[in-house]
């Protein structure tokens, strides 16, 4: 008698999205070997998503960029789309969007284009299995490491299921994308490197977010650019999450989760992590970003 074979699972990419990764809470502590943190952008979107289908808080799932993903259940499931608003279909009828939805076997899980915001995150239930590297799943755009950025035919393995997914009700609790990006920003460790009027100046000046802004950082245009006080650059130094790093134009970039671990121009300040650097994963380019004083 023929050995009956298992019923295949996971998520089969049809329409892999212009950057759709694997992102879970990423890799800290691993800074001092060279290895960036990487994790989810939107950490609160994230969560969210986990939280909507009865995931452990740290399960993997997926992060898209602008317009969205399209997925075949090759087994039953449930899955939930949290992050940027968007038009969510299964074989064509429109479901709930920030919601818990089966997902059939052999469905198509349509995620479309961002109506705001930019970075849309899916969430299975069970999570995305695959080889973790150094304890995550992250895709690491900078470095290389975790799962590779989706293409189209790939498959998805899925963890077993956890427990029954909960209700929505806490998605009206995440804030829309920002018309306007806050940034709380503590001085130092480099101030002293920019001139007093300059820092002064800071406070009053409007930036916009730059189309050249990724994962690694959110990059700045417009605004005033800041004036250095000293000649010369620093030795390479340690970065950090929500570093604010000024190369040579004065324009400052704002250091997200595939940062470098290491950066020669100087920080004038830091951006805590929490929900502004989450608020700054959804500002499309042109949007106005001012600096505020943190602590």
């Amino acid at each position: 008698m023929a050995e009956e074979l298992p019923e295949p699972s996971g998520l089969l990419v049809v329409r892999a999205g212009a950057l759709t990764t694997v992102q879970d809470r990423g890799r800290p502590g691993y800074a001092h070997l060279g290895v960036p943190r990487s994790g989810a952008l939107d950490t609160a979107a994230y969560a969210l998503a986990n939280r909507l289908v009865g995931n452990a808080p740290g399960a993997a799932a997926l992060e898209t960029t602008l317009d969205g993903v399209g997925l075949r259940a090759l087994a039953s499931t449930v899955v939930a789309v949290t992050g940027a608003p968007c038009p969510v279909r299964i074989s064509g009828r429109p479901v709930a969007w920030g919601a818990p939805v089966r997902l059939p076997a052999g469905a198509e899980l349509e995620v479309g284009r961002a109506e705001s915001g930019v970075r849309g995150y899916i969430a299975v239930r069970g999570g995305l299995a695959g080889p973790p590297v150094l304890g995550s799943r992250s895709t690491d755009l900078l470095s290389g490491l975790g799962l590779p950025v989706l293409a189209a035919g790939m498959l998805l393995p899925v963890g077993p299921p956890g427990p029954d997914p909960a209700p929505a009700v806490d998605v009206c609790g995440l804030p829309g994308p920002p018309s306007e990006l806050l940034l709380p920003l503590a001085l130092g460790p480099r101030a002293d490197w920019f001139t007093e009027a300059s820092l002064a100046g800071l406070w009053g000046a409007v930036f916009r977010v730059s189309p050249r802004s990724n994962r690694i950082g959110l990059r700045t245009e417009g605004g005033r650019a800041l004036v250095r006080a000293r000649a010369g650059e620093l030795p390479s130094e340690g970065m950090v999450l929500g570093a604010v790093q000024v190369p040579p134009d004065g324009l400052p970039v704002v250091f997200l989760a595939d940062h470098p671990v290491t950066g020669g121009y100087p920080v004038v300040g830091v951006v805590p992590p929490g929900p502004a650097l989450d608020a700054a994963a959804q500002a499309r380019p042109g949007t106005p970003v001012r600096f505020v004083r943190g602590r």
